[in-house]
């Protein structure tokens, strides 16, 4: 996962915090009893916290190569932990709990596999030190004479280390993950309080639109086709009437669309075939020359019949919108592909898929916004109204899609 600027500014300031209690600390130890850690060593180690500190601070403000910077940091912090617990005296001390704080960074800045390397390292660099002070290959920093400690107290000392490592690495990154869940469920919701919000100030203003565009636009129709229908044209002049009603009737459909997503009407369900809705939607656009032969129509649409409790007005303008949507995808032609899949009684999924341009993120993340289009000229009401009616049946839209590849859209209902 990317590492955002904010995170690596938490980290920092997160660290200087830490080092100052530290500093605190001693101090006030310091003031209160002879017997300490050799302060000298520990004052040059906060010192170099600082230094990096600073250093890091840097490279933030620089802004590249973000996530190697964390990882960096968590690293040379995992090296000055061990030289505290080192100065601190080993299992004696009391500073190898630091070592849990690089892992709940490491799982909030950076990612799960982070958060476990970071645990595994701490185990190494504490494993490795405190076998070195066993064995007496490295001095100790603690005054006076050191007591012996038995070769199991040390290996129990180590595990109970290590567990304890690798167990808050595991709460963190579920921690983590469930946040991360949370976050993407509220701007889900965000997103979706936005769209509806937009649909009202839309649903204000629908009813007045429809009497001051619909009906006038029904009687040019109408006009047209009556003079057609009298008058005794020339090829040319039927051609241009023959526009004008195809026009009309186009806007009409459009403004239908926009009414129905702004101001849905009552709809009368029944028990409708939702396999015989989408042939004769596949069949309209056929003759209506939409749906030529530079395509290819796949699928077991034709061959399931899937009984539904609805309304079959509602998944005509469904179909009609994804399958136009699909074909405006491939200017050049391609395959359709439209299957039905019932494997439990209480679940009905529907997959269309086409092998057309695909889509980017953006127009993933915005496919569903009213008034958003991701072709030339289109007016971004299609897929509102389909994700409103599926919204309408408490069913859930699932869109994979891929650059030069081609869209799935799965619908569950």
């Amino acid at each position: 996962m990317d590492t955002k600027k904010k995170d690596i500014l938490w980290l920092i300031l997160l660290r200087l915090i830490i080092v100052t209690s530290l500093v605190v600390s001693a101090v006030i130890i310091q003031y209160s009893t002879s017997v300490f850690l050799p302060l000298n060593s520990f004052y040059y180690l906060i010192l170099l916290f600082y230094i990096l500190s600073f250093i890091y601070f840097i490279f933030y403000i620089w802004g590249k190569y973000l996530t190697l910077q964390a990882y960096l940091q968590i690293f040379f912090d995992l090296l000055l932990i061990t030289a505290l617990v080192y100065i601190s005296g080993g299992l004696q001390g009391s500073f190898y709990f630091l070592y849990i704080l690089g892992i709940i960074a490491a799982s909030i800045v950076l990612s799960k596999r982070a958060a476990y390397l970071t645990a595994a390292l701490s185990a190494i660099f504490f494993g490795y030190l405190v076998v070195l002070m066993y064995r007496r290959i490295i001095p100790s920093f603690a005054p006076g004479e050191i007591p012996e400690i038995s070769l199991g107290l040390v290996i129990n000392n180590i595990f109970i280390a290590w567990s304890a490592f690798f167990l808050v690495a595991f709460l963190m990154n579920y921690l983590t993950g469930s946040l991360q869940k949370t976050r993407d469920e509220l701007r889900l919701t965000q997103k979706e309080l936005e769209v509806k919000k937009r649909l009202a100030v839309a649903g204000e203003v629908s009813a007045q639109l429809a009497h001051e565009i619909r009906n006038p636009l029904a009687a040019i129709s109408g006009s047209v086709q009556v003079l057609k229908d009298e008058l005794d044209l020339r090829e040319e002049q039927k051609d241009l009437m023959n526009i004008i009603v195809k026009e009309s009737g186009r806007v009409s459909r459009s403004i239908e669309q926009f009414l129905n997503l702004a101001s849905p009407a009552k709809q009368a369900f029944s028990s409708i075939d939702l396999s015989a809705i989408l042939e004769e939607t596949v069949v309209l656009l056929q003759s209506g020359g939409e749906l030529n032969g530079n395509f290819r129509v796949e699928g077991n649409f034709k061959s399931v019949h899937v009984r539904y409790f609805g309304s079959g007005s509602q998944f005509k303008q469904l179909f009609w919108n994804i399958i136009k949507n699909s074909l405006r995808a491939m200017p050049d032609g391609g395959t359709l592909t439209v299957d039905f899949n019932q494997e439990k009684r209480d679940k009905i999924q529907l997959r269309i898929a086409d092998t057309g341009k695909g889509m980017t993120e953006e127009e993933k993340e915005r496919i569903f916004e009213p008034f958003y289009s991701g072709f030339e000229g289109g007016q971004g009401i299609g897929m509102a109204v389909v994700h409103r009616i599926v919204d309408d049946y408490k069913g859930e839209i699932k869109i994979d899609s891929e650059l030069n590849k081609g869209t799935e859209i799965v619908i569950t209902l």
